[in-house]
């Protein structure tokens, strides 16, 4: 099944990001994975609304406790680092963090630079993903 493309109507500026995350923890997102991988058919990013840049066991420790509470298994092509984010509207209930790769995005979308963990892996809790092929974000607040 192919994903559905989201579309954003707008981009959030800068202002209005800082004014969004307040008292955000973190936010997790999870999207269908490309066809091949069988046994971790949902990309999840976890967005943690930090600049912190974390040391490898700290990173490992959030991590861990991330597949155990969500009930993630088999977690691959694990990527972790500080990335730009920005934040578009649309026709979707909560503004959708978007992980900006290309250089002419980081240059043209207002962002935030967050610690992200990005992964291919596998839940019963977001079968939507990868039974519907439905791409879904969740915020956590403290």
């Amino acid at each position: 099944m192919e994903a559905k493309v989201i579309k954003s109507l707008e981009y959030l500026d800068v202002d209005a990001i800082d004014k969004h995350l307040e008292g955000v923890e973190y936010i997790i997102m999870a999207a269908p994975a490309p066809d091949q991988f069988k046994k971790s058919p949902i990309h999840f990013t976890i967005f943690l609304n930090t600049q912190e840049k974390f040391p490898q066991d700290v990173q490992e420790a959030i991590f861990g406790k991330f597949l155990i509470e969500n009930s993630i298994t088999n977690p691959q092509e694990i990527m972790s680092q500080l990335m730009p984010v920005g934040f578009s509207s649309g026709v979707h209930e909560t503004h959708m963090p978007l992980l900006l790769i290309k250089q002419e995005d980081v240059n043209s979308i207002p962002h935030r630079t967050m610690f992200v963990m990005d992964f291919l892996a596998d839940s019963d809790n977001f079968s939507e993903a990868k039974e519907k092929s439905l791409t879904g974000w969740s915020y956590s607040y403290n």
